[in-house]
């Protein structure tokens, strides 16, 4: 009997196939499992910054406008409108209470002051429930605020970012304030004015006061800090009482590797943009961007 073998020349042959296998092979799975890796982290970032961006816009949206400040790491503040150094790392504004507004079936506050029957210490507002908003507001708190933390901005005033509270100080004077701290005197369609350091009762004697207003009980800041990349929201805290962010009884970590955090104010349109990087594909980078009417 004959038995059948390789020849030299096809184990040559079979040599070389298997050398080019080896070679082109491995590039061919080391590529393959590069892409996969590139595919994951990219859908990944693009999730989680548009995220972080739509929580903000989610929020921002419902700002008092002319309370949007940029605030340097150094605590320097400059109103948004105009500010154009782009150094700032701190985004703060007011929050209109756009829950309470809503309401259930109806408006737990209706933004309309009936000037005929209200008096220097005492603001009537038809339609409104202090009850049910006091309510409302610890829930969405969490306990950490009520009614008496809260503010009116009255529609129409002329107001400047000092008269916010932003420095830190408690507003004391509704003649030369734009928020104005009140609490709930027991019927549900009246606000009484207070001393927003001490939530003494107050007077609107002196102050205009305009048919229309919003009402506020948090002030919402985004907080980047390059050293560690994290994009932090803070909330529930009234710069009206002096308070800052630091004080807030509510933060959240939006996102981390963020490596920029931009804003701009172009008139009463304010634009975003947060940008993060990932090191496990060098340089690689994405921004996110919005734009809030």
């Amino acid at each position: 009997m004959r038995k059948s073998a390789f020849t030299l020349l096809e184990l040559i042959f079979v040599i070389v196939i298997i050398g080019i296998l080896s070679k082109f092979g491995i590039e061919l799975l080391f590529q393959a499992y590069k892409n996969f890796i590139f595919s994951s982290v990219n859908n990944a970032l693009q999730s989680n910054s548009a995220a972080a961006v739509e929580t903000i816009a989610s929020r921002l949206q419902y700002r008092i406008k002319d309370s949007v400040i940029a605030r340097e790491a150094d605590g320097t503040v400059n109103a948004l409108s105009g500010y154009t150094d782009g150094t700032a790392t701190i985004l703060e504004w007011v929050g209109s209470d756009i829950d309470g507004f809503r309401g259930d079936s109806l408006p737990m506050w209706s933004g309309i002051i009936d000037l005929n029957i209200s008096t220097a210490t005492t603001l009537v507002s038809p339609g409104t429930n202090t009850g049910a908003l006091n309510t409302l507001i610890e829930v969405l708190s969490n306990g950490g605020s009520d009614i008496n933390d809260s503010a009116l901005y009255f529609i129409g005033s002329d107001s400047d970012i000092n008269s916010y509270g932003w420095n830190g100080v408690a507003l004391t004077d509704h003649t030369t304030s734009v928020m104005h701290p009140i609490r709930s005197n027991g019927t549900v369609n009246q606000f009484v004015p207070i001393n927003g350091a001490t939530g003494a009762d107050s007077t609107f004697a002196g102050t205009d006061v305009y048919e229309y207003y919003q009402l506020a009980w948090s002030a919402y800041a985004v907080v980047h800090t390059p050293a560690d990349g994290n994009l932090t929201l803070y909330y529930d805290y009234q710069p009206w009482q002096g308070d800052g962010y630091a004080n807030a009884n509510g933060k959240v970590v939006l996102m981390e590797n963020v490596d920029t955090f931009r804003f701009r104010a172009v008139g009463s349109i304010v634009k975003i943009q947060v940008c993060v990087k990932t090191d496990l594909m060098g340089d690689y980078s994405l921004c996110k961007e919005k734009t809030i009417f």
